[in-house]
């Protein structure tokens, strides 16, 4: 792939940009009609004709205030006139071309679900739903190439969108420092539009409850852990309160686990009657996230998108070892990041225990057990996103952290191991 060429003003359509990028587009095809291929790719569209205002659709913007309540513009709730003057900032009056997108699965598929997911929602693709606020877009017409190179060819397209773009437009823009068609909301590498929105998705769907009067099996032992919990505390301040201790004696007194409960499992939007481990945390665990989540958003992703943009000017993307580890490190950064927004946004702190539940193993404490040659090992209890097995800190779902939950001082424990089984005298709890 050479450098993105510019494309003239009169010819800054879908076609012009693919041209400018020396791509052969197919197409094109109306907004709502099936793609003719399936593999990977990038795709624009682009309405009839160029228009000198955003024709957005008041009615569908308050639809979305209304399936989203806590959508904020600039910290404050917004109107529905408010939040349509915000995208409206966004309109480029010289070009045709609405959105720029890519997938390295099908193409096919990937506007499909676009074309499906209204403004706000979530599924089945939420990319370019501002798409879903434009009158006419019917009307909009879809052109696209397959290319294994997928990334390349989207931050050229782009490249190629924002030369077009006349200095007058880019002026009138409420942040013109970001320059992608109207429903792009970040480039490739990162950079955001400065939208002022926020929540802007809807919250995603509740778990299912089990219907009343149902009991649900679970295999033997992963119910373990879900006695003798102590009132937990999610990170959000809701008050949550730990399930009964069960009372049938295990081996060498040891309370053992039921194998089946009434109460249902918290399900996950991957398949229905799956369990969720609780997501728990200590408050310094909490605390340690919370700055690593500040550290990667405010430095790590800034400087990482700094070094995308430096690799870019040196040339060819396909044969630039620079932009492909910038890409790579930004790829795991991202990552990371996500996988921290999820903890936090379900963690569980647990809360120092009061009464019987204190004589108890929970997430939090700390435990001194003595195998039946005499070797003595201390634990501590954490949950998953703490764990750290080395420096004597398991997890609350591990084998040995399963065991110990729920159990007492003098209870004794049989763990299944790869190496067989281990015996494990509790001697001290704290």
């Amino acid at each position: 792939m050479t450098g993105p060429q510019p494309a003239s003003a009169a010819d800054n359509g879908a076609a012009g940009l693919l041209r400018a990028v020396d791509l052969m587009g197919d197409g094109p095809v109306i907004w709502g009609r099936p793609v003719a291929t399936r593999g990977p790719g990038v795709f624009v569209v682009e309405l009839p004709s160029t228009r000198s205002t955003a024709p957005l659709e008041l009615t569908r913007i308050g639809k979305w205030l209304e399936r989203v309540p806590d959508l904020r513009l600039d910290g404050e709730r917004p109107t529905s006139k408010a939040l349509a003057a915000r995208m409206a900032a966004f309109w480029l009056p010289s070009t045709r071309v609405v959105y720029i997108g890519a997938t390295d699965g099908s193409i096919a598929g990937r506007v499909e679900a676009m074309v499906h997911t209204g403004l706000g929602e979530r599924r089945p693709h939420p990319g370019a739903h501002w798409l879903q606020a434009l009158i006419g877009l019917e009307q909009a017409r879809i052109w696209w190439a397959p290319t294994p190179a997928v990334e390349e060819y989207e931050d050229a397209l782009l490249g190629a969108f924002a030369a077009t773009i006349p200095a007058a437009d880019r002026a009138a823009l409420h942040d013109a420092t970001v320059v992608i068609p109207f429903a792009n909301l970040r480039t490739v590498t990162g950079e955001r539009k400065a939208t002022g929105l926020s929540h802007s998705r809807a919250a995603a769907a509740p778990a299912r409850a089990t219907p009343a009067g149902r009991v649900v099996q679970v295999a033997p032992g992963a119910a373990v852990g879900t006695g003798g919990m102590p009132t937990v505390r999610a990170a959000g301040g809701t008050i949550r309160r730990a399930q009964r201790t069960p009372s049938a004696a295990g081996v060498g007194g040891a309370r053992r686990e039921p194998t089946s409960t009434g109460r249902a499992p918290r399900r996950t939007a991957a398949g229905a009657g799956q369990a969720r481990e609780a997501t728990y945390v200590s408050a310094e665990g909490l605390t340690r996230l919370q700055a690593e989540l500040e550290e990667l958003i405010g430095t790590q992703r800034p400087a990482v998108i700094g070094r995308i943009k430096a690799a870019k000017e040196l040339g060819d993307l396909k044969e630039n070892a620079d932009y492909s580890s910038a890409r790579e490190e930004q790829s795991f950064l991202e990552g990371r990041i996500k996988a921290i927004e999820a903890v936090l946004r379900d963690a569980t702190v647990i809360e120092a225990p009061v009464g019987d539940a204190a004589a108890r193993v929970r997430v939090g404490s700390t435990v001194t057990v003595e195998e039946d040659d005499g070797t003595e090992s201390t634990f501590a209890i954490v949950g998953s996103t703490e764990a750290d097995p080395a420096a004597g800190r398991i997890s609350n779902v591990s084998p040995v952290g399963r065991a110990l939950m729920g159990q007492s001082a003098g209870d004794l424990v049989v763990v299944a191991t790869p190496r067989g089984e281990i015996r494990y005298r509790i001697t001290n709890l704290a």
